[in-house]
């Protein structure tokens, strides 16, 4: 993983709608909590410049963070992030804790390559459709990834390609995968445009016949 990130953040007794309001608007801080690794949760905050920024690289969301606690660091990952519903900021997070012998769960985000090589594009003037941007998977914290890539070149008009098609990293799976088959679920396919070829010739033909 080539990213690094250190979020510095300062323990606080409080908790509570009211000290988080007083907490965001007089100390330009934004609260949050972290816990897992059989230790008791923790009520801390971060500075609300410092997450902002850090949430402008994809790599924050699914890689593991040091958390640096009045000095003292762990290592952890964002479970959640709750956003203010009309300006879009930061207003909470929840940090999990890595445990090293436990898989954690995760959503990775995906990156489609050769979009614009795809056969089914190129050759067929199909139409590529997205039905996820993202996976959740288990693995272990020194196995995640920061995201996957999914090479649709190859992929023809009237393919799909599912769960089960990507090619994943060493010692990470994915998560509906081990609930069964009927999870195998469509993640990019290529299709005819509507109001595509098909439709534009029937109009044609019409045309034809009134004529």
């Amino acid at each position: 993983m080539s990213n690094e990130f250190t979020i510095n953040a300062q323990s606080r007794g409080e908790a509570g709608k009211g000290s988080s309001r007083r907490l965001r608007r007089l100390e330009n801080r934004i609260p949050a909590i972290v816990y897992g690794a059989n230790k008791d949760p923790q009520q801390v905050s971060v500075e609300f410049k410092d997450m902002v920024k850090a949430l402008e690289n994809e790599a924050f969301y699914s890689h593991v963070l040091t958390l640096v606690v009045d000095g003292n660091s762990e290592q952890v990952v964002l479970k959640d992030l709750q956003r203010h519903p009309a300006k879009s900021i930061p207003v909470h997070a929840d940090f999990q804790r890595v445990d090293t012998t436990h898989k954690l769960h995760m959503n990775i985000p995906l990156h489609f390559l050769n979009e614009d090589k795809c056969a089914g594009v190129k050759q067929s003037g199909g139409v590529i459709a997205h039905q996820m941007a993202e996976v959740e998977v288990t693995c272990l914290a020194k196995d995640l990834p920061e995201y996957i890539e999914i090479d649709v070149e190859n992929l023809e008009m009237g393919s799909v390609i599912h769960l089960s098609d990507i090619k994943l990293p060493a010692g990470v799976e994915i998560r509906a995968l081990q609930l069964g088959e009927d999870h195998d679920l469509p993640v990019v396919s290529v299709s005819a445009p509507r109001g595509g070829a098909d439709e534009e010739a029937g109009d044609d033909e019409e045309s034809a016949t009134e004529e």
